[in-house]
């Protein structure tokens, strides 16, 4: 209840009222009970209400039970995550997303909806392809979804080739995944001066961003930021967002942020690696980043994830932390190397210091080359077969 509240306030929404009922089982037409309904239609009438909102998921005929019987709209939790991804998108491909997620969860709800959709709304649960597509029939929404497809389609393969040309150069690729609101482009502006939008609400991030990021050593990375996951993510949204997920599919290292300072610490965790096992990524090597640990006190802090590195993206000293712990995992997974490279083939060293970890490079006279010692990707082409 604490998220949805949180989440209907990144909705721009204020929430008047809290009702909470404790049942052996769930009211198959309206969720809540007959004596909670009236007291949900009472509290409603009182605070002047223009919303209800469910934490469950409801069904298209409990929604319009509710929403009768209260007399105002009634929202469930995935129309509401559905309603911040629209607020979120910003490129073509965010938006057509949104778009289908969206006509998918409305299509089924349409039957009855005259009334409601009769006129242009305003605030949460309106947002996105908008109520003039919902009043046409159900063949014009389908077609809709399969033009949205045709279109996601064509942009999903182009972010393909882009990830082969990524792989293909040998580039080591870093991706952030976790919870929303952990803090995952706070880091990514830390380590690339990305000047990513980064604020203290849900869902900030939707578009997926990749920055190059060059250690001081001159190794050329690149860190991708994703659209962060959260507890009963709607099943429409992992569909709709599938290509973007993908680019977490083909990382070298997943960087698992994690909110030291939130009381649901351990069930975001386990949400979080849950859907990674969904997605088929669960093989992938990750370095648990405990973030926003100036929230608490260190001393008492028990990790529950290995490796891991506990941190604050808002300071220096968390900064050179985080990157000695990238540091480590980078040598664990890729494989040493010695290399003598002829004194007058600058092009060859320049190019070894940008795609291999240098850790020593020394002149040796007597050969007139320098010896380099380090760490490539495996199957590098400086690797020696």
């Amino acid at each position: 209840m604490i998220e949805l509240r949180k989440l209907a306030s990144t909705a721009s929404g204020e929430i008047v009222y809290t009702l909470t009922q404790k049942r052996p089982q769930m009211d198959r037409q309206t969720i809540i009970g007959k004596g909670k309904l009236q007291e949900l239609v009472l509290q409603a009438e009182a605070y002047e209400a223009d919303l209800i909102i469910f934490n469950h998921e409801m069904t298209p005929r409990q929604s319009q039970l509710v929403s009768e019987a209260v007399g105002i709209p009634t929202i469930d939790r995935v129309q509401l995550i559905l309603d911040i991804f629209a607020m979120s998108a910003r490129s073509k491909e965010g938006k057509l997303q949104v778009e289908l997620a969206q006509l998918e969860y409305l299509l089924p709800r349409l039957a009855g909806q005259g009334k409601s959709l009769s006129r242009l709304g305003g605030g949460i649960g309106t947002r996105g392809p908008g109520e003039t597509k919902l009043e046409t029939d159900r063949r014009h929404i389908h077609d809709k979804i399969v033009g949205v497809k045709r279109e996601l389609k064509a942009v999903a393969a182009h972010r393909v080739r882009n990830r082969q040309k990524r792989q293909t150069s040998e580039i080591f690729q870093i991706g952030l995944i976790g919870y929303t609101n952990a803090g995952k482009s706070t880091i990514l502006n830390l380590l690339t001066q990305a000047d990513m939008y980064a604020k203290n609400q849900l869902f900030a991030t939707l578009d997926p961003l990749t920055k190059k990021w060059c250690l001081a050593e001159g190794f050329e990375i690149t860190v991708t930021d994703t659209v962060g996951f959260i507890q009963e993510l709607p099943t429409q949204l992992i569909d709709a967002f599938h290509s973007t997920l993908e680019e977490s599919q083909v990382m070298d290292l997943l960087l698992h942020v994690v909110d030291v300072s939130s009381p649901d610490r351990i069930l975001q965790e386990h949400t979080v690696l849950q859907l990674m096992k969904e997605l088929k990524m669960s093989d992938k090597p990750i370095l648990t980043v405990y973030n926003k640990a100036d929230q608490i006190d260190p001393a008492l802090f028990i990790p529950s994830l290995f490796p891991h590195v506990l941190i604050s993206a808002k300071n220096k000293e968390g900064k050179e932390k985080l990157v000695e712990a990238i540091k480590r995992q980078l040598m664990e997974l890729m494989e040493p190397y010695t290399l003598l490279i002829a004194s007058d083939d600058g092009q060859r060293l320049s190019a070894l210091c940008r795609q291999t970890l240098v850790l020593e490079k020394h002149f040796v006279e007597e050969k007139n080359s320098y010896e380099v010692k380090g760490f490539a990707k495996k199957k590098s082409r400086w690797i020696k077969k």
